[in-house]
């Protein structure tokens, strides 16, 4: 059997597929049938896919074109000069493979948790006899029961129904229990609108329910999403790819240079072995050993500065791409919004109350044409919140400091809006026992209670539901004193579409008298007569928060896209509540049915200027994602559910909730929210903003090192006189200085501008122009110096060895003085705060430390091959330094002073 095509089990009538089954509504599957199916279908389970293997994972660190040169270095200068050297070569090299391994071992295990989202049990039945097996052991054509906290084993049919709700929120992100039907619907019916099916991993929240299992394992909604996790391309970040870009680069220019001086040597007639020495240390001096193990510890350090922030970070690249953000794509419920209905209008006895306060804590006031009111001197008000807590099957309860709901949402906001007026379940039954109860049946769309009203010894009826349903039932309404007046319905009507407009959700309620004598209620009861008491008005309302986070977003040149499974109007309601839209503006907003319709070719002109998605399916998400990537945009997801895992891994950075999050969408993410909060991501912009301002500096700071060290060695090769300084010298350098002090450069405070600025571009190069030329002067400076001292110190008779570590001493000096200029690559240090950044200081002092000891102890004198310095050699070395520091600082000055003259220049008509 093919499953190319998913076959419309919605649209289907119950009968058709029970025959098409081969199954029996009253006996079920025969174990015969069973075996049969399970030999066709296999196990009811998500297929699991290899990880990667350690070995290979730890292999593939040394997959990076600078590591190849270093590993044919160490393998040349073993033989030719010794294993000491090599063996330094060879320890740079694994303490880079060893962090990278680290790094990546935390890898992806979406799909094994999708896996294990099918260990449960469930309750079948199997030639006429119901009982309990588990739910792997499950096929086509199964009959099986569902009760209120069963998880769905699989995806069902629905056969019979009684007030079953599930949550679905995992697959469809809406954020309120669907309610199941048995009635066929149409071909083109959404997933998020298909009531008559229950799906695989989905949680049942009330009645209970009789299914047919449709679909199992792999062919499940949630295996179709197992099969696009495994399909999303794990894109690389800009970072990563900068790097990557420009390691390749940097690997065919130093390869043409070294070949460049062995053939210059070689022409000269200098000894085969000096000359492969010299392009050895020409390759090692220009690769900057230091980069990746530096790059790795300063995204750490972002880690855990977003820690602080509530932004657990699962990869580190994820850190940079924060920062280089263009746009963001988060869900609705729970990030932008409280995930908390709260009732905000009531409309009853000719006047509107709003109500303030927002999520399930009972603190609010009520006001009357923005006036504060007392509720109890509004007797319809009160009616009508009493009938909201009487016809109520929710809970409310104070837990741990905070209010928790049991139940169903929109209930859960009833209770909390009487409580705000005072009005408390357990004495409102004491006072009005409920006796009987017709429960909410989408047939009919409401809900009735049945009280006896001790004070006044009737019985009273309340009825909550949908205005439709309870409005045809009424022939009068109460004014607010509680009197009976003639019904309005084309105001109602009108008010119900107001409330709507502004995405709210509406519920009506009516009260009757119930005047039989028997305690029990029945759809008769409630049939007609009724008088209307009012509406409430609710809304999961948007963060305060977000709504700031948002502002900031969009200063920052980061534009917001909601893509949520809730309905369009109140999408586009809290859209525009959180500032989405322009004032004055249309948000432009699609639904998943309309956005099936759009083409591939259509869709990234059409993801790019749509604001909010509506009703989406989860490979609609991906195409979302992917779409707007086709622009050139660096996207950030945000998501929940297993419906998201997809796009989560496709998004230039996935961000998972860690609350509500699902393991699978935490698994598929780069960025765990611990408080599920938008502002959260915003904060997290900021940091990575900040992390990727001092990756450049640090980059910038380094390169001069090795465009120094390798003009030293590629002149000594040009005028053939002796290497200024050995390759075990230039990784001594390399590493030491990247650490002590290119490393206190992610400790830099954030720019205070910094979320004013436009994100940068995702072809724009890690070393700009301004950057290179900078690079280029102080690689010349650190040249000349060494160059000079070397030269100086072999004119007055000094030994090799001497001269070669005065030398070594000019480029640990000289990066120290540049490190200063380096912690703004604009401003002078003066305008940051000379100790602003202790650790800058610190590592300096370390740094010097580092070289006395190489230069003073002989156990590093032999390793290195240097040799004690006099104070004439260190003031030599500090005043090159000095003059790097002062010509670097000249030089952002008249920067600066040109950049400044040029808009004032623009700015004069």
């Amino acid at each position: 059997m093919t499953y190319d095509k998913t076959p419309q089990w919605h649209q289907q009538k119950a009968d058709s597929l029970l025959e098409a089954l081969k199954s029996d509504q009253r006996h079920g599957l025969t174990l015969a049938n069973v075996l049969q199916k399970q030999e066709e279908f296999g196990p009811n389970r998500l297929t699991r896919r290899k990880g990667k293997n350690p070995l290979l994972l730890f292999l593939s660190q040394f997959h990076h074109p600078l590591i190849y040169i270093l590993l044919l270095s160490a393998a040349v200068t073993g033989p030719l000069k010794g294993w000491v050297d090599a063996s330094v070569i060879l320890g740079v090299v694994l303490v880079n493979a060893i962090i990278g391994f680290i790094q990546e071992i935390n890898a992806l295990r979406a799909i094994a948790a999708l896996a294990n989202a099918l260990s449960i049990n469930s309750a079948v039945l199997r030639d006429g006899q119901r009982s309990i097996i588990p739910a792997i052991e499950l096929v086509p054509g199964d009959i099986v029961y569902l009760q209120s906290g069963d998880k769905v084993p699989a995806d069902l049919r629905m056969l019979q129904v009684r007030e079953l709700q599930i949550d679905e929120s995992t697959l469809t992100g809406e954020s309120v229990s669907v309610e199941k039907s048995t009635q066929p619907l149409s071909a083109d019916t959404p997933l998020a609108d298909r009531g008559n099916l229950a799906f695989s991993s989905t949680l049942v929240t009330y009645g209970t329910g009789v299914g047919l299992v449709v679909e199992t394992g792999d062919r499940t909604e949630i295996g179709r999403i197992n099969r696009l996790i495994g399909e999303a391309t794990e894109l690389e970040t800009p970072l990563t790819r900068k790097i990557g870009q420009f390691s390749w680069i940097l690997m065919w220019f130093i390869i043409g240079l070294a070949a460049l001086a062995f053939a210059m040597g070689w022409w000269r007639g200098e000894n085969l072995v000096d000359s492969f020495i010299a392009s050895v240390a020409l390759a090692v001096a220009a690769i900057p050993e230091g980069l990746p193990v530096a790059v790795t510890i300063t995204l750490a350090i972002g880690v855990r500065r977003m820690a602080r922030r509530n932004a657990i970070i699962r990869k580190l690249p994820a850190v940079e791409t924060l920062g280089g953000t263009t746009i963001i794509c988060t869900d609705k419920t729970g990030t932008l919004t409280q995930n908390q209905m709260t009732v905000q209008a009531i409309q009853t006895g000719g006047s509107r109350y709003t109500v303030s306060g927002a999520g399930y804590t009972p603190e609010g006031d009520f006001s009357l044409n923005g006036k504060r009111i007392t509720p109890a001197e509004h007797p319809a008000l009160t009616e009508i919140l009493r009938a909201g807590l009487l016809c109520n099957d929710a809970r409310l309860f104070a837990e741990a400091g905070s209010w928790q709901i049991e139940g169903d949402p929109t209930e859960a906001a009833l209770l909390v809006s009487a409580h705000k007026a005072g009005l408390h379940r357990d004495p409102a039954e004491e006072t009005n026992p409920r006796l009987d109860a017709i429960p909410f049946e989408s047939a009919h769309q409401f809900m009735a209670t049945l009280h006896h009203n001790r004070a006044e010894d009737a019985h009273h009826i309340y009825l909550k539901g949908s205005a439709e349903s309870l409005i045809g039932r009424c022939d009068a309404a109460f004014d607010t004193a509680l009197n009976r007046v003639p019904l309005d319905v084309e105001t109602l009507h009108r008010e119900v579409a107001e409330f709507a407009a502004q995405g709210l959700r509406v519920l009506a309620f009516a009260r009757a008298e119930h005047v039989d004598e028997e305690r029990t209620l029945g759809h008769h009861h409630v049939k007609q007569g009724l008088t209307f008491l009012g509406l409430q008005a609710m809304i999961d309302p948007p963060r305060p928060e977000a709504i700031q986070a948002v502002a900031d977003c969009q200063r920052a040149g980061i534009r917001v896209k909601m893509i949520t499974g809730d309905h369009v109007g109140t999408a586009v309601a809290i859209a525009r509540q959180i500032g989405l839209g322009q004032a004055g503006q249309t948000i432009h907003a699609l639904d998943g049915r309309a956005l099936a319709d759009v083409s591939a070719s259509d869709l990234p002109a059409t993801a790019e200027k749509t604001t909010v998605f509506a009703r989406v399916a989860p490979e609609q998400k991906l195409r979302l994602v992917t779409a707007l990537q086709d622009r050139g945009h660096i996207v950030a997801m945000t998501g929940d559910g297993v419906n998201d895992a997809p796009a989560l891994r496709q998004a230039n950075i996935g961000v998972a909730m860690g609350i509500t999050g699902t393991d699978v969408s935490k698994e598929a993410a780069a960025m765990v929210l611990t408080d599920d909060n938008f502002a959260t991501i915003a904060a997290a912009v900021e940091e990575g903003r900040g992390v990727y301002d001092n990756l450049v500096k640090f980059i910038s700071w380094t390169i001069p090192t090795n465009i120094g060290q390798g003009l030293v060695i590629l002149v000594a090769v040009l005028f053939g006189v002796t290497l200024p300084i050995l390759p075990v010298q230039i990784l001594w350098l390399n590493m030491s200085t990247a650490i002590l002090l290119g490393l206190p450069l992610a400790f830099e405070s954030k720019e205070s501008d910094i979320m004013q600025r436009r994100p940068r571009h995702p072809d724009q190069p890690i070393l700009t122009g301004l950057l290179l030329f900078r690079s280029l002067l102080v690689g010349i400076l650190l040249t000349a110096a060494a160059f000079g001292l070397f030269e100086w110190e072999l004119w007055h008779g000094e030994a090799v060895n001497k001269a070669r570590t005065a030398a070594v001493n000019v480029f640990a000096v000289g990066q120290s003085f540049y490190l200063l200029n380096c912690r703004s690559l604009t401003h002078s240090m003066f305008r940051l705060g000379v100790f602003s950044n202790l650790w800058v200081w610190g590592g300096i002092i370390a740094m010097l430390l580092a070289q006395v000891a190489i230069i003073y102890m002989p156990t590093m004198n032999w390793l290195f091959h240097t040799a004690a310095l006099g104070p004439d050699e260190w003031l030599l070395a500090a005043g090159g330094g000095l003059l790097i520091y002062w010509i670097v600082g000249l030089e952002k000055w008249i920067r600066r002073w040109l950049q400044e003259r040029g808009h004032r220049a623009m700015a004069t008509p």
